[in-house]
Parts: structure tokens; sequence; C-alpha cells
């Protein structure tokens, strides 16, 4: 098993989509980015803690790629709009992948260049790539929401 961390706006609507995939074995939402420990979904919703809503995919790497995982990240999300995704406006809404190797690093850094020079976002892409250092859970009420809500 290996993880990839994404954040592509609010993170229910991620979380669904990815879950959805032969190969992924779990997925959670949570936080990651900022300089609080152990924040709450009250704290990065103030945009003060520098987290960004995340969601941490657990994956078999011999059904699914991390190719294929990024392949998903950049087509579930506008990754050329600043802190913002729909009407969630926010640094807890930016576009990011948090590697969690170098060979992850390489691979994103490789995904991104070449949807940019494909022109695939001709108003460019915002993504961060960023390292990644420390996934807080989302509160429980936040895990599988849209399955909660009867929504799939």
């Amino acid at each position: 098993m290996e993880k990839a961390t994404f954040a592509a706006g609010c993170f229910w609507g991620i979380e669904t989509a990815y879950r959805r995939l032969e190969g992924v074995l779990d997925v959670a939402v949570g936080y990651e980015g900022g300089s609080k420990d152990n924040p709450s979904y009250q704290d990065v919703c103030t945009g003060q803690t520098g987290h960004a809503e995340v969601v941490e995919v657990d994956y078999d790497p011999e059904k699914i790629s991390y190719d294929e995982l990024l392949e998903v990240f950049w087509n579930i999300h506008d990754p050329t709009t600043l802190n913002r995704q729909g009407p969630d406006i926010g640094t807890q809404y930016r576009s990011a992948i948090f590697f969690h190797s170098e060979d992850q690093k390489k691979k994103a850094e490789l995904s991104k260049s070449s949807k940019q020079k494909a022109g695939t976002y001709p108003d460019g892409i915002v993504t961060e790539i960023t390292p990644h250092k420390t996934f807080y859970r989302a509160e429980e009420y936040h895990q599988r929401y849209f399955e909660k809500m009867g929504r799939h």
C-alpha cells in the first residue's frame, strides 16, 4: 500500500471521486500544509492556519498507479484558480499535491508540466507541489460525508 495526498477544493467531492477507483483501498479527508497542530474544521475555515482541505488516498500500486491518481486530480477540479474552487474561496481550497516520495514529486512535476505544455489549461496552473509533512484527519462527520447524506 502507498499513500497520495491531494488538495482540490472541498474535500467531500474529491473523496467520493477517489473512492470509486479500483485499486484505492481507503480515502480519508483532512487537513495539511498549515502551521497549527491538530486543527479543527472551524480553525481551517478561518483561513488563518494555512491548511488545505485534502484527501489522503491509500492505494495498491499494483492495481492503480500514482500517474492514474494524478489524472483524476487534474480532471476533478480547476487547477488554474488560486485559492478557489467554484463557490469555495480561501487558501484552504487551494490546489496542491503533497508528495510522499521523490518519485511522487517527479511524477507530479512531470504531470503538471505536460498539462501546461499541452495547453490543457491555457490560464496557467497554480497547483502547488510540496512535501507531505503531517496529515490531520478531519472530524468523523466529514468522513464519507456524501455517503452519509445519501449522495454517491
